[in-house]
Order: structure tokens, then sequence, then C-alpha cells
């Protein structure tokens, strides 16, 4: 059904795709930097039409986090269906090794037309200026992005040839133009196509994209009630203010904006799912930017929705970065290589959770393989289940929460008693965990950390 509409793809009955011979479309959709909470359908003051529709079409995973919660970690794993630490990615900036199988290269082989578009960042080296040769792409081909640079206003990107392509608009604006131009020449040739579109607003700088200037006043910013004001950067910027809070919701309202126009032109024949790479404390805990064990960080948007997806459904089992490549090659008909450790969701999403494979997982798993981007925090380790957040350092515990009384974590019952065998059983868990993944507590550092040159935020609020 080429050019369907998108009212008529989110109203498709599913049962009556299901039935479709052709496997079906797959459209990874990942913002960066976009916390779990801040969709309208979860009662977020952001707006968000086109993926509330989406989401009321589909299932809702309330309690979705990052494994790892920082950039390049987190590509490599939803590329390699992996832990970052075991494809030797567990911090930023370093290269993603051609030897592992990736989703890309698996659907390629199974006859996908495949296209990556937007912000790569496991290339590895210098994020400028940005050229990823043809045999670096994972198993992509149609190609048009660039390594990783938030200057929103003055992107460029690659094809083919390392000459760099100026973008004449707001990055996301760009992004959806080749989308959709990707779109265009799969339909032309007639196969199934995956595409992984990878933007990257609203990752700070926090700047208004064109047209959404005024769409949040920030004196009117209801602001999380475990937010602070004081938080900075770690070049010693205040963050999460008013101010940067309100820019980041007009943000999120263009990406839904130009999501919409996407949805626009897919078929009812394809999976689509929308998430994120990691959260942003925005101020909360008076923390900035991300690698943090809290909701802000860690709990990403994570919905599916098309042929067989029930909808209207929104669930608390714990799933995570690792599970979703194996999830999507499930509903492409794909098996999961045997290093992938996470669960296959697709026939627990068809069946609304009746179908429960033997691997569903009970908590995810958490960490930060670094220090946090101000080195305030060590490397940590942790765990979420629908109820319980905890975290430790590799010498003491360091946070536990009951999310279903404290959602906002404001209470931190680690020196609380009564919980020392609740403590004692997630440290043993996290212990096998990192006995079963080789998993060393020696800390890492980003390849970039130091001596990053300063973006430019001229825009910025």
């Amino acid at each position: 059904m080429p050019g369907m509409r998108r009212r008529e793809f989110l109203a498709a009955p599913a049962a009556m795709a299901a039935q479709t011979a052709a496997p079906p479309n797959i459209l990874f959709v990942m913002p960066d930097q976009w916390r779990g909470m801040d969709l309208g359908s979860h009662g977020a003051q952001v707006r968000t039409p086109n993926l509330d529709r989406l989401s009321a079409r589909g299932v809702q995973f309330d309690c979705a986090v990052a494994n790892t919660p920082v950039c390049s970690p987190a590509r490599a794993s939803l590329l390699t269906g992996q832990y970052a630490h075991s494809v030797d990615m567990a911090v930023n900036d370093l290269p993603l090794d051609n030897r592992h199988d990736t989703i890309a290269k698996i659907l390629a082989k199974a006859g996908y037309y495949t296209g990556f578009i937007g912000k790569w960042h496991i290339h590895g080296g210098p994020r400028m200026p940005g050229y990823v040769p043809p045999e670096r792409r994972q198993g992509y081909e149609f190609w048009a992005a660039s390594i990783c640079n938030h200057s929103y206003f003055e992107q460029v990107y690659f094809r083919d040839s390392p000459e760099p392509i100026r973008m004449p608009e707001y990055e996301s604006y760009g992004w959806t133009k080749l989308a959709l131009e990707f779109i265009d020449k799969a339909r032309e040739r007639k196969q199934p196509w995956f595409l992984s579109l990878q933007q990257g607003p609203p990752h700070d700088p926090y700047l208004w994209p064109p047209g959404f200037e005024k769409s949040y006043d920030p004196a009117k910013i209801a602001m999380r009630p475990n937010w602070s004001g004081g938080a900075k950067n770690a070049a010693g910027r205040p963050t999460g203010t008013r101010e940067n809070v309100a820019a980041y919701y007009a943000a999120i309202e263009a990406l839904d904006r130009e999501t919409g126009k996407i949805l626009d032109q897919v078929d009812a024949n394809t999976i689509v799912l929308f998430l994120s790479d990691h959260g942003d404390m925005l101020g909360s805990h008076n923390a900035a930017l991300k690698r943090k064990p809290w909701e802000e960080s860690c709990r990403v948007p994570t919905i599916f929705a098309g042929p067989g997806i029930p909808a209207g459904w929104r669930t608390p089992q714990p799933i995570s970065h690792i599970d979703l490549v194996p999830t999507l090659l499930g509903f492409a008909g794909q098996k999961r290589t045997p290093e992938m450790p996470g669960c296959d969701f697709s026939n627990f999403i068809r069946t609304r959770g009746r179908s429960k494979p033997k691997d569903l997982p009970q908590h995810s798993m958490l960490m930060s393989h670094s220090k946090t981007e101000g080195r305030e925090f060590d490397p940590w380790r942790g765990l979420r289940t629908p109820r319980w957040k905890y975290a430790r350092f590799e010498n003491k515990p360091w946070v536990l929460y009951d999310l279903a009384a404290d959602p906002f974590e404001r209470k931190n019952l680690i020196a609380e008693a009564r919980h020392a065998k609740l403590i004692a059983g997630f440290d043993k868990e996290i212990e096998a965990w990192q006995t079963r993944f080789n998993d060393s507590w020696a800390e890492q550092v980003d390849w970039l950390l130091r001596d990053r040159p300063q973006r430019k935020t001229a825009r910025a609020v």
C-alpha cells in the first residue's frame, strides 16, 4: 500500500496487516537524549500528538531503560544487541569493530534494503569532520550521516564520498527529508526495508527550532519535583534551567511533527520502533546530562506499532536496549545470534503479554563504566525492576528507591536496615551478571573527554 497516509497506518487493523506474506518494513526512530517520561501520553507538559497517536495504536513500555545511558555505548548496544562493554564500547568515542554481527548486516543478508540517517557516533577518533567510509558502516547501504556534530543550524553530513554536504536548515528538518528520500528509493526497489533514523536533538545545546521559538514560556514550565536550579554541566555552565527545559520541549515538539511527516509515508506493513539512546537530568537531583542511575537519565521512551501489534497497550514489563535488536529481528522472522543476551519480545508484544518467553527479564541491568561528566560520581552498576531502583559503587551501595512509593526518587533507602536483605539480593544479581559477562570495575575514560573543543552555541539558551 505505497503512499498510505498516517491516519490509515495508525488505524489499520493489526490482525489484517499481520496476514501479509511480505516481510515487514522496519522504521527505527531514535532522537538523542530524550527522557522516557517526556511524552504527552505520559502526562508530560510537552506536546507530542503524533507519538501519542502512534502509542494509541501500539504498545508502550513504561519500564524501558538504557543499559548504559550515554551515547556511543547505547548506540553500540542498539546495533549489536550486546552489552556495550562486551563489544569494547563501554564509553564514548570508541570505534565499533567490524567483526560483530549487527541488525543491519543480518537484515541485509535477509534481503532488506538498509539505510542509516543522522548521528553515527560509533566510528571512534575525532568527531569532525564526520565522514564514515562504506566499509565501516556496519551493514547499512543507504547512507546520509555524520559521526557527531550537535551544531543544529550548521550541520553537515556525508554520503559515499568524504565531501561534506551542508544542510541548509535546522537539522531535524533536513534529516526528515532524507528519510523520505530513503522511503521513496525503497519503494522503487520493491523490497523490504530497514531505516535507522538517529537525530541529534533534543540533546544539548538546548536550541529553539525554527517555528517553535515561542512554543513554551519558561516561566510557566512545570519543573519536576526533584529539580534544583543549581545544576551545572561539565564546563561549569548552568544547565537544567527553565529556559533549557523550554527549549528542550520545543525541540521535542518539532521532532514529533517531523516524525508525523515520516509516518505519513509508511505503509501498513511497517513495524515502527520509537525510542531514545538515554535521557537528560536537566537539573533533577541537581545534576546534568546522563550516566546517572536516576530515571531522568536512564529511562527511555519505547513505543512499538505496526502489523500484528495490539493497540493501546501499556506494560510495566522491564525491557532495555539489549532486548531491542532481538525483538526487531523477531518481527522480521530472523533469529538473533548466540552472542545477543537480550530477550525477543516480538511474540510477547503480539499476544499482549500472554506469550512469555523463557528468558523474559525480571529486571534490567544499568551501568556506567566511567565517571560521570562532571567527574562527581565513580563508575557504578545497578538494576531496575518495575518497583525498585538500585545502584552501587565497587566498594559500597549507593542508592535504593521504591519507585512505586517514590517515583521521583527523593528518598534514598540505602541505609534502612529493613532493606538489607533486598540490597544483598541485588548485589548478588549484579555480581552474577558481572561474572557471566566478564565485566570489570576498572574505570574507563572517554577518548575525547579531555581537551574537547567547545561547541558553537550562538542560539543556545
